[in-house]
């Protein structure tokens, strides 16, 4: 994730980030890195970039900082009025709705790319990619910079029946690996389980991240 404005002629916007979130029986999983920079100056180590709007729906952030936090607290606050509203929890499918149609009518304006997931009474732990006004649900999604250096190893590693504690390790290695590889994705992982019963966050220092190759090891 990057918080920065377009480069000097031309109208490429950096973006930096790995964010994810996995689907399993009963819940999801959602992790991302916390490196936030702009432009090659490295601003913020420790961002947490799940951003909760509303007790059980996460919003996983990517793109301009500013643009993502933003609609993460438009979200929240249609989130709380609805549910005053209807008298219950919101439906996941409904937050990404809101980020979806958020995301088409300012696409002009805004440069940020949210997954959303989450657990609710209706359809149970589901997991949203939404991307210029366009929203699916998929078993797991990937979005950032970062997503680039894992897909072959996300495509290779999921599987459909994978356990919490399997999704969990699933959402780790891969941040690792994205973070190891891409200079726009670092620092700590934070990590976010939801249930029916529970939402459990989780901080992971770089040092208790897996390490997959050991750079001391390659021959110049």
């Amino acid at each position: 994730m990057e918080d920065c404005g377009e480069h000097e002629g031309t109208s490429e916007l950096k973006l930096g980030t790995t964010i994810i979130a996995v689907e399993f029986d009963g819940g999801v999983v959602m992790g991302s890195d916390s490196r936030v920079s702009a432009k090659e100056a490295v601003v913020n180590r420790v961002m947490n970039k799940l951003s909760q709007v509303h007790d059980k729906i996460y919003c996983a952030l990517s793109g301009s900082a500013a643009d993502a936090q933003t609609m993460a607290e438009i979200i929240n606050y249609h989130l709380d009025v609805h549910s005053i509203e209807v008298g219950e929890d919101p439906l996941v499918h409904s937050a990404a709705t809101l980020v979806k149609n958020m995301s088409y009518k300012y696409k002009e304006e805004l440069s940020a790319h949210l997954i959303v997931g989450g657990w609710d009474r209706k359809a149970g732990g589901q997991v949203y990619a939404t991307l210029n006004g366009i929203l699916t649900r998929q078993p797991f999604a990937v979005g950032g910079s970062g997503s680039f250096y894992i897909y072959g190893y996300v495509d290779a590693e999921y599987k459909a029946d994978m356990s919490r504690e399997e999704c969990q390790e699933f959402v780790i290695n891969s941040l690792s690996l994205a973070m190891g590889r891409d200079g726009s994705s670092g620092g700590v992982a934070y990590l976010v389980t939801i249930d029916s019963e529970t939402v459990e966050e989780k901080c992971i220092l770089p040092a208790e991240l897996p390490t997959f190759y050991d750079p001391d090891t390659i021959e110049s």
